[in-house]
């Protein structure tokens, strides 16, 4: 007998990438999120260019925020046959018309590089983008943006709703209403949980009265330390570095992580606390996406809202510069002063970081100071790691710079505030019967199960990768 609702885990089952949840209903497909496979290239080309369901059979995408782990594949199910439309908050929507160009951008520009590389190596093998500009332009003429709390129609009559995760801006959680057999049914998928406390956005919003939870535990079994010290650890760092004349690369997603540093280092100097370095942003995608954060202070929250009535810009002050072209991107690796330098991407798997890094990491008096989770598999993993030898656009180099992990810069929520968002689901849903535990390392998601379990009495499932599970 064929279920009448089901899910399906795509991806980010048992790791934290590649975000892909699929809901069958009566004939009806919704897909949570449609995200990137990140780690080494060998081992995600294939399974970013492949999908694991028929992308035309797909009628729309539900996606929680920008994030490329979340939205980055979406030009590929457009490109395979999906033509339904796909449902966002409206600054969600705003980050991708930049995000979703940027990684096509990306994606040309390596699959020529390896290309040419292979050519020169005598292989004959050429590398295909897994989608081009024109993919992400289609992509981008499908979003249809909703409004926070607003109820929307998802077909089947089936109703949806977004609520704020507070974890990037314009993140979601995403809750659907099921009307089934006189029965009203509620199921959530968490989207990526933001942590309280956080500076710029305003805290993550709890769903209620659930059947069903889909919910991230990035960060399952470990804890954060207090957010109030992260401006402190930052400024030490950079305090240090500089008086030993080195220069600090920060690898950082361009999207809320870029902004939540400049916003730290210009409460900072406007405090007087900044050693006098230069300091740069080089990331294009970083930059426009600034610009998109300028555009929602809607999203912004009432601490933000009070700086403001007296500093009106909290992403910009007199010794940050923002580059834009290749020539000042790479004049800074001939600067021989102390500087600092955030670029992109911030698991180190493309873009400029990987220029400045290559520059960096054999002088022990420079630093690389990460502020955000390295998946496995990554290159920002096994600086993170320390490893003795790294290798960077496929040359060794050795790893001799000092490495600084900020935890406390977390977007995620930790084991804590894991655990208190599904206490607080479960408190407000009397009906709920299973909670699934996605987007996290299989370590980190058994331990919150298990925990859940014991102390909520919760009936948890970490799914496998592509596994099914009937609801009615």
């Amino acid at each position: 007998m064929t279920d009448a609702l089901s899910l399906s885990f795509h991806g980010a089952a048992r790791t934290t990438t590649g975000s892909r949840h699929l809901m069958d209903y009566n004939g009806q497909r919704i897909l949570f999120d449609c995200g990137f496979y990140q780690g080494r290239r060998k081992d995600t080309y294939t399974r970013n260019l492949t999908f694991d369901f028929d992308a035309a059979s797909v009628d729309r995408v539900l996606l929680s925020h920008a994030h490329i782990d979340h939205s980055g594949n979406l030009p590929n199910l457009v490109k395979s046959g999906f033509a339904g439309p796909i449902h966002s908050t409206p600054a969600t929507m705003d980050l991708c018309r930049i995000m979703l160009r940027d990684s096509a951008h990306i994606q040309e520009k390596d699959a020529k590089w390896v290309s040419r590389r292979n050519a020169k190596r005598g292989r004959e093998e050429v590398v295909e983008p897994i989608y081009t500009m024109e993919d992400a332009e289609r992509c981008l003429d499908s979003f249809v943006s909703v409004p926070y709390k607003r109820v929307f129609d998802v077909g089947q009559g089936l109703t949806a709703q977004f609520l704020d995760a507070g974890h990037i801006l314009g993140s979601a959680s995403v809750t659907v209403t099921i009307n089934h057999e006189g029965k009203v049914y509620r199921l959530a998928f968490s989207g990526d949980i933001g942590r309280n406390g956080l500076p710029l956005l305003r805290d993550p919003v709890v769903p209620d009265n659930l059947d069903w939870l889909m919910m991230e535990g990035t960060y399952g079994n470990r804890p954060h330390a207090n957010i109030h010290d992260a401006q402190e650890e930052l400024r030490a760092t950079i305090v240090r570095v500089a008086a030993r004349g080195g220069k600090i690369i920060m690898p950082s997603f361009s999207v809320e992580r870029t902004q939540e540093i400049v916003y730290y280092l210009n409460d900072l100097y406007n405090k007087g606390l900044l050693p006098d370095i230069p300091i740069y942003v080089d990331s294009p995608l970083a930059v426009r996406a600034t610009d998109v954060f300028r555009l929602h202070p809607d999203c912004f929250d009432a601490e933000t809202h009070d700086i403001l009535l007296y500093d009106d810009d909290v992403l910009g002050f007199d010794r940050l510069t923002y580059t834009r072209s290749v020539e000042e991107s790479k004049a800074l690796n001939r600067l021989a002063i102390p500087h600092m330098i955030i670029s992109a991407s911030g698991m180190c798997e493309a873009g400029r970081i990987l220029h400045h890094l290559r520059n960096s990491i054999h002088d022990t008096k420079n630093c690389v100071m990460f502020v955000g989770y390295q998946a496995e598999g990554t290159l920002g993993r096994r600086i993170v790691e320390r490893h003795k030898e790294v290798n960077i656009f496929g040359e060794p180099y050795p790893l001799r710079a000092e490495v600084v992990t900020l935890n406390t810069m977390s977007g995620h929520a930790d084991e804590t505030d894991l655990f208190n968002y599904a206490k607080s689901v479960r408190d407000t849903s009397p009906n709920l019967k299973k909670v699934f535990l996605i987007h996290g390392e299989e370590v980190g998601l058994l331990a919150l199960a298990g925990r859940l379990r014991n102390e909520l009495k919760l009936d948890v499932t970490v799914p496998e990768l592509n596994e099914r599970h009937g609801l009615l």
